[in-house]
């Protein structure tokens, strides 16, 4: 009896909350829906001070709604909890942006320079992009200059040829071809082809360079940054320097590498790429060949992924320009000449990357400010207010480093100069500093000092300011673009020392290693070095045209 009594109680309050319902249904529902076509509109919120307004485009209305397509939903009651619980469609529900279970959009390349290419509605089935167009290959870039066989380089004819991308790597299609190979396997079918939605950045590179803190975030990211800023002509305001109008990047795919192989030893390359974009997904090898693997059948059941809008970067590709490949060998300069000359990338354009690296380590926004707010500033008004900061980054305790006398000298010869002038002075081996320690230093440096390596990457998160300067130091004959031409691009000073003499944009020496290069004998005259501190500092140095003829010296 007990039972039955509880279910009396039960069946009793289920008929009046379904009467209830049933109350609600009649005096709301009809105004909401289109003629019961199943597009039912639910009100997300409602000012019970206003009447409703059915057209809620208008700014008069107080209404906020959403559509929901091809689902009727069953109102469920728990206590003073409503919520709605749709009813699954019989047949699914085609992504909200683009009907691909029955359309297959074609493919529009919205942005190319060699070895960066952003597509948008690009597809891959085992292993090879896809672009599907009516129109002709020749109406797009020669894939040489989009993709490669993602093989590691080697300086030899074969591995320059075994580079050369197929149509394995990059194809076209015609749609009727394409909804022949992923079209529906029955009439009332769907396509064989899932989305990847969002943003996505796709690195063809191998490992061969992207475990290098230099070559995967001054490089790699610095290119992609600067082409997927310019690509979508991005705002930075100086007012507020943390936020571009540049789309968000969903997801990063290494698919020639594993988990270790884009982290770098000292660990920057995770540390600057998780504070420079904490909701990034990263897909590495592994994952890229299990998306292979599930497209890898043929015939009526292969099936394909469509990628939203994608990025892509590729190393040897970009060495076939002529930005890379015959005057700065960096893969990033294709992407950022291309969006500068273009008029795509604003004076901020990097601060939103370089801000969030240095606020996750802890540097107060002050600090975060001086570019912007010296760069009206006079160089006499810089020195007056002590704001040149010198940092030495000393390799002494790695390979590669200074004749132990030189560098003894040029500490003194610095202590000497900052002394004099009141400025800061620090000297530093990098690698007994932690992450934070070292980025707060950089965040605050005006001038950079040090041998050809690793530890002047941090040149990315420096200041801008009018007298910045990144000053390399290499053995007698040697040279490399690396530090010399991102310094340029960040819109700093670079001077390149040899001892006692020293070279500044547009004149450059040839690229060179020669015998001593990474050796433990490196000379240098330190007065050179103070009087370039002097000069640059006193506005007898101010930076070149940026686009100027390089003029070169043989050394």
């Amino acid at each position: 009896m007990g039972v039955s009594r509880n279910r009396t109680v039960r069946d009793a309050i289920l008929l009046l909350l379904g009467a209830t319902c049933m109350h609600i249904a009649s005096n709301f529902m009809g105004p909401f829906t289109d003629n019961f076509t199943g597009d039912i509109i639910v009100n997300t919120h409602f000012d019970q001070q206003h009447p409703i307004h059915e057209d809620t485009s208008s700014s008069e209305s107080t209404l906020t709604t959403t559509t929901i397509h091809h689902t009727v939903p069953e109102i469920h009651y728990h206590d003073d909890d409503i919520s709605t619980t749709p009813i699954p469609p019989s047949t699914p529900s085609p992504p909200l942006h683009v009907d691909l279970f029955h359309e297959l959009p074609e493919t529009t390349l919205e942005a190319h320079a060699p070895g960066w290419t952003m597509f948008r509605n690009v597809y891959m089935s085992n292993g090879t992009l896809y672009i599907v167009t009516p129109k002709p290959a020749s109406s797009f870039p020669d894939i040489q200059f989009i993709t490669s066989t993602g093989l590691a380089a080697e300086n030899t004819p074969e591995n320059i040829a075994a580079r050369m991308p197929t149509a394995e790597n990059l194809d076209f299609i015609t749609p009727e071809a394409a909804k022949a190979r992923w079209g529906p396997m029955k009439p009332e079918g769907t396509n064989r082809v899932w989305s990847v939605e969002g943003n996505t950045f796709l690195f063809n590179d191998p490992n061969q360079f992207l475990d290098h803190y230099y070559h995967f975030c001054a490089e790699l990211l610095f290119g992609a940054w600067a082409f997927w800023s310019g690509a979508h002509n991005a705002m930075v305001e100086a007012s507020n320097p943390f936020i571009s109008s540049a789309p968000p990047v969903h997801r990063a795919i290494f698919a020639h590498t594993g988990a270790e192989g884009w982290r770098d030893r000292p660990g920057f390359n995770s540390y600057f790429l998780r504070a420079a974009f904490p909701s990034l997904t990263v897909e590495i090898q592994r994952d890229w060949e299990d998306r292979i693997a599930s497209t890898s059948s043929t015939g009526k059941r292969a099936r394909a992924w469509h990628f939203d809008k994608l990025l892509l970067a590729d190393r040897s590709a970009s060495f076939r320009g002529e930005v890379c490949g015959s005057t700065n060998q960096r893969t990033a300069g294709e992407a950022y000449h291309h969006m500068f000359k273009a008029g795509n990338l604003t004076k901020y354009w990097w601060e939103p990357i370089r801000r969030s690296v240095l606020r996750f380590g802890g540097v107060d926004d002050y600090v975060l400010d001086k570019g912007i707010r010296e760069a009206a500033s006079d160089v006499a008004t810089l020195s007056k207010r002590q704001d040149v900061v010198i940092t030495y980054v000393s390799r002494q305790g790695v390979r590669r480093h200074l004749i132990e006398e030189d560098h003894d000298d040029l500490v003194f010869a610095l202590g000497e100069l900052c002394a004099l002038n009141d400025w800061e002075l620090n000297v530093v081996q990098a690698e007994r500093l932690t992450k934070e320690q070292q980025v707060s230093l950089v965040a605050k440096t005006t001038i950079l000092i040090g041998v050809h390596g690793n530890g002047l990457t941090h040149l990315i998160l420096m200041s801008p300011t009018p007298i910045s300067t990144v000053i390399e130091l290499f053995y007698p004959g040697g040279f490399a673009h690396d530090y010399e031409w991102t310094t340029r691009a960040m819109g700093m000073k670079h001077f390149a020392i040899q001892n006692d003499t020293y070279y500044t944009h547009p004149v450059n020496p040839w690229v060179n290693y020669p015998e001593g290069f990474q050796g433990t004998e490196i000379p240098v005259y330190a007065p050179t070095v103070v009087k370039i501190i002097e000069d640059r500092v006193a506005g007898r140095l101010p930076n070149s045209d940026f686009f100027a003829p390089i003029e070169r010296l043989n050394t």
